[in-house]
């Protein structure tokens, strides 16, 4: 039904001029055209080249061509996004590709046609799999909000105008465009688990529940009420304990949010984030900090959460040893 892909993009309304982020697939092609058709001589497109396979390349070729017919500028970035260490190769491309994003969002704001919003072509399925993916991995509800429909960033507005939209009625909007596009090899690569998901699981809860894209979303909205409401709180716990956080005043507190103010103040003043097991430890040690001569020296994210004084610090030993 081509209905749903219409009624998404009557009811996107961004700031102008818009910056659209094109892959090549279906989902970014349809975008573009759509907002390209809506909005002519305000649309932009941004490609990203990531240098990771072979394909890439025909991927830059069709970006061209579909923006040279609709004659769309199109900026190309090159990115050497390998993975390091340990890390997934979709999760080495997306990081690189969002900082590609903001990077050009950044360079542009001081020309005479700075972009005020970037849109972004993931849709209902996609949404689903990012649920999943968070459940698998047993994350809080930050993570079981899954991707927001619109947020601001490096003086940006980011939209995701087709999250209520199934990503087949993309594809059949494109088709009676009469509009190509090009697949990704890797798409079909099952040692993804993303792919899996798409591949396996997907078409079993189709089957089971048809409606289970819009009771995921329905849920990953609570989530994400349930996320800002945690915010908020935290930031308001943060100033009570002080930063770094001061352990009698942390002791005042409930277990739940002693846990939820230092999650926050490890992200915001250090940049890291605890294990489930490395957070319980330091609640522990909190709980246990009862004298003068009780010592904190716990393994949290790429450092040590340690007591100083009445309060605590985090310290990172590697950077301590790199010079400057």
């Amino acid at each position: 039904m081509t209905q749903a892909f219409d009624a998404a993009m009557r009811a996107f309304a961004p700031a102008l001029p818009l910056a659209v982020g094109l892959s090549g697939g279906a989902d970014s092609t349809a975008l573009l055209l759509a907002c390209a058709r809506r909005w002519p001589g305000r649309v932009r497109a941004v490609h990203v080249h990531h240098g990771l396979q072979a394909a890439a390349e025909g991927f830059e070729r069709h970006c061209i061509a579909l923006c040279q017919d609709l004659d769309v500028p199109l900026t190309v970035q090159r990115l050497d996004a390998r993975p390091a260490p340990g890390q997934s190769p979709e999760d080495a491309a997306r990081q690189a590709r969002y900082r590609a994003f903001e990077a050009l969002a950044l360079d542009r704001r001081a020309q005479r046609d700075a972009m005020q919003s970037m849109a972004l072509a993931q849709h209902a399925d996609d949404q689903a799999e990012t649920l999943l993916l968070a459940l698998l991995r047993g994350a809080g509800v930050a993570g079981l909000a899954a991707m927001p429909a619109r947020w601001e960033r490096a003086g940006v507005v980011w939209h995701r105008p087709l999250l209520q939209v199934a990503g087949a009625d993309v594809r059949q909007w494109l088709r009676a465009q009469g509009q190509d596009w090009v697949e990704d090899p890797s798409n079909a690569d099952e040692r993804f688990t993303r792919n899996r998901i798409r591949a396996r699981l997907s078409p079993a809860l189709a089957a089971a529940f048809p409606a289970f894209r819009d009771t995921f979303a329905r849920s990953a909205a609570h989530a994400a009420q349930a996320a800002e409401l945690l915010l908020e709180l935290a930031q308001q716990d943060l100033e009570r304990v002080g930063t770094p956080p001061q352990i009698s005043l942390l002791q005042e507190l409930s277990r739940a949010r002693q846990a939820n103010v230092l999650r926050h103040w490890l992200r915001t003043a250090h940049g890291t984030t605890p294990a489930a097991a490395q957070l319980g430890a330091l609640l522990n040690q909190v709980q246990a900090c009862t004298t003068r001569g009780h010592g904190i020296h716990i393994k949290v994210g790429r450092g040590f959460v340690v007591r100083c004084g009445a309060g605590l610090d985090w310290y990172n030993p590697q950077a301590l040893l790199s010079p400057g």
